[in-house]
C-alpha cells in the first residue's frame, strides 16, 4: 500500500487493484515528490477503479470539481457526506450518514459522526482498517464557554466510544492535528491514540504549520502508535504496515 499526502486534509491510497482519495478540495502547485496533476492523468488512464470519499461539505473537505473526473474515468465512485448538496445527476453516487454501512466492490465502508459537519470513515480493503477522521476531533478553543467545553468533550468521547465498540484494529489513521486550537491541539489526537491505539497516525489539518507535526511526534513519544511526520505538500509516504 502506498500512501501520498496531497495537501491539508487530503491523502490518495493506492493499493493492488484501487485509488482511495480523501477530502480533496485542492493541490498546492509545488511538484515536491510528485506533480499532482500529472498523478491525476496516471490515475484516469489505470484500470485501477478510483474512490473519492469527502467528509462533509466545508471548502477545505470538498471540491465539486471532483463531480466531473467520472467523464474522464468510468471505474470513479463517490462517497459523500449527505450534507454535500448534488444539483446534478451523478453516476455510481454513494450518499452516507453516520452509522452507515457499505459494501462497495473490494472496499467495506462502516461510517461514524463528527464534532463538526458530515462523517468520518472507516474503511476496510486487503484486509487493512484504514480511518479518516473528517473533522472529528476535540475542537478545544480557548474562548469556549464551560458549557460549550463540556459539550464538545462528551461528544468527542462518545463518537470514539463507538469506534472503540467497533472492535477491529486501525492499521492507519488520519486525524486533525490543529494548532489554532494553541495549547488544546493535541487533545483529540492523544485521546484517540489513547483509547484506539492505532499502528500508524498520520497528521491531517494542519494547513501549513509543518511544525505542528514535528512537536506532536515529540509530545507523542511514549505511545507505541507510529506517527508520520509530514513535511510538504504532495509527499509520498510508505506505510509498511
Amino acid at each position: 500500500m502506498k500512501i501520498r499526502y496531497i495537501y491539508h486534509s487530503c491523502f490518495l491510497i493506492e493499493t493492488m487493484h484501487s485509488f482511495l482519495l480523501f477530502d480533496y478540495f485542492k493541490h498546492e502547485s509545488d511538484k515536491a515528490d510528485f506533480d499532482f496533476m500529472k498523478l491525476l492523468s496516471v490515475i484516469f488512464s489505470s484500470p485501477k477503479a478510483l474512490y473519492i470519499f469527502s467528509s462533509h461539505s466545508h471548502q477545505d473537505h470538498f471540491s465539486y470539481d471532483v463531480l466531473s473526473w467520472i467523464n474522464k474515468k468510468p471505474n470513479t465512485y463517490y462517497i459523500l457526506s449527505s450534507d454535500i448538496k448534488i444539483y446534478n445527476r451523478v453516476d455510481n453516487l454513494y450518499i452516507v450518514r453516520p452509522g452507515d454501512k457499505l459494501t462497495l466492490n473490494e472496499i467495506k465502508l462502516n461510517n461514524f459522526g463528527s464534532t463538526d459537519e458530515g462523517v468520518s470513515f472507516m474503511v476496510n480493503i486487503d484486509g487493512l482498517n484504514l480511518f479518516h477522521a473528517g473533522d472529528l476531533n476535540w475542537w478545544k478553543w480557548a474562548d469556549d464557554s464551560p458549557e460549550e467545553e463540556k459539550t464538545m468533550e462528551d461528544d468527542f468521547k462518545n463518537i470514539i466510544s463507538q469506534i472503540a465498540k467497533f472492535g477491529v484494529t486501525i492499521d492507519v489513521a488520519f486525524f486533525p492535528v490543529d494548532k489554532r486550537l494553541e495549547n488544546n491541539y493535541l487533545c483529540g489526537g492523544k485521546y484517540f491514540i489513547e483509547m484506539l491505539n492505532p499502528k500508524l497516525f498520520i497528521p491531517m489539518h494542519f494547513w501549513d504549520n509543518y511544525e505542528t507535526i514535528k512537536d506532536f511526534k515529540k509530545a507523542m513519544s511514549g505511545y507505541n502508535t507510529n506517527i508520520i511526520e509530514i513535511r510538504h505538500p504532495n509527499e509520498t509516504l510508505y506505510a509498511n504496515i
